[in-house]
């Protein structure tokens, strides 16, 4: 499903169009379709169609009645409603509901077995609806219409909290077991937690052990500035990289690689510029004796360079096209911020390594939380807020 309307519309075009290709790629027996609102640019609709390979059906916007209970960040899930526009697919005998923030680990067709709604319990109350299985039928859809018109309680305001209320009793419904024959079976189902696994529960331990069915789906239900195409999200949710080496496989980076191209350049222009002029770009900033200044006038300088430093090390975080690759953007994101350092450093007549101070800590942090042998998330925490004694008592309770 897709809708227009938030800050983040191009970064979920991009998720939607990897999540496709890598149900094509592990051979996902089954059309891929995407439910997106009318208001979806024509040429991500032509993409989408032409390049990737879906069925996309447009609809018109389902009125949310609980929208004045979103507030803040949450008004993103005005429109989550559109979701319900799977039950009128019924050209169809079963469909498998995704979220575009799934990473598909295996095939998993077995789910057009399950019966006319099937859904994971991440929380072990509520079920999660970043992943369902339902049967099409108007008739259902036009119960849940007449069901917004009466304003059915909903616990968040959005589709998870409309669709619990349509399914309370699917708590108390038997697991899913995908008979062997291929049939399909009737009734409601609860899908193993292999089919949702919440990205947290690797970070616990660095590795997958969830016991209970197939390691088929991760899902990243946390912050929304921490989803995995970010490129900022790695290393601090090393999780990343998987969903980025399914865009690198699949989909690539053509669409960022001229801006990243631009950005290369200003930065070497920028130090190869910075390293030529004199040093000193203010006649202020020559003179650096207390005695020839009044307190104002050292205090504005002072202030500007403390200004300066913090714009170098800002600007290039929010220049850098937000789905390229963690790679590209922190090498990025670490150029940048060296370049205008320089600049900084070569204005006010600062020590290069007291302006580069937060830049050497960044690369510290890094190459600290990239280390791929810790032996679990406690571990890895530690290393960079704890001590050496921290560390191995982690270790060893990971043990």
């Amino acid at each position: 499903m897709m809708y227009m309307g938030t800050p983040r519309d191009y970064e979920f075009y991009v998720a939607v169009r990897v999540m496709m290709r890598s149900l094509a790629r592990i051979g996902a027996d089954a059309d891929r379709v995407l439910i997106a609102s009318a208001d979806v640019p024509a040429g991500w609709v032509r993409a989408m169609r032409e390049e990737d390979g879906m069925r996309v059906v447009l609809v018109e916007n389902l009125k949310n009645p609980y929208e004045s209970n979103l507030e803040g960040i949450s008004r993103r899930f005005k429109l989550t409603l559109n979701k319900l526009y799977a039950w009128t697919l019924v050209d169809y005998e079963r469909v498998v509901m995704i979220d575009s923030d799934n990473i598909f680990l295996q095939n998993t067709d077995e789910l057009f077995q399950c019966g006319q709604f099937c859904a994971v319990f991440i929380n072990p109350c509520y079920f999660h609806t970043g992943l369902f299985v339902l049967q099409p039928s108007m008739d259902v859809f036009k119960g849940m219409l007449h069901d917004l018109e009466i304003g059915r309680d909903n616990s968040d305001g959005a589709d998870q909290g409309f669709l619990v209320g349509c399914y309370p009793d699917l708590l108390d419904k038997p697991m899913f077991h995908p008979p062997e024959n291929g049939s399909k079976l009737n009734g409601t189902y609860r899908l193993p937690l292999g089919y949702q696994m919440d990205a947290s529960y690797y970070y616990l331990k660095l590795h997958w052990h969830v016991p209970c069915g197939p390691n088929s789906v991760i899902t990243f239900p946390s912050a929304p500035w921490f989803k995995p195409w970010y490129w900022w999200s790695w290393p601090i949710l090393p999780l990343g990289l998987s969903w980025h080496k399914q865009r690198w496989d699949d989909l690539g980076y053509a669409a960022e690689m001229p801006v990243i191209l631009m950005e290369e350049v200003m930065y070497a222009v920028i130090i190869t510029i910075t390293r030529l002029a004199k040093p000193g770009m203010t006649k202020l900033c020559y003179n650096r004796r207390p005695e020839k200044q009044n307190a104002m006038v050292q205090g504005l300088i002072k202030m500007s360079e403390i200004v300066a430093m913090l714009i170098a090390n800002d600007i290039p975080f929010f220049i850098i096209p937000r789905t390229v690759h963690p790679i590209m953007g922190w090498s990025m994101y670490l150029f940048g911020t060296f370049a205008l350092g320089v600049l900084v450093s070569n204005a006010f007549l600062l020590p290069l390594l007291a302006v580069l101070t937060t830049w050497i800590a960044i690369v510290g942090m890094l190459f600290v939380m990239a280390f791929p042998w810790y032996n679990g998330g406690i571990a890895r925490v530690l290393a960079i807020f704890g001590g050496q004694d921290d560390i191995y008592y982690a270790i060893e309770a990971s043990w």
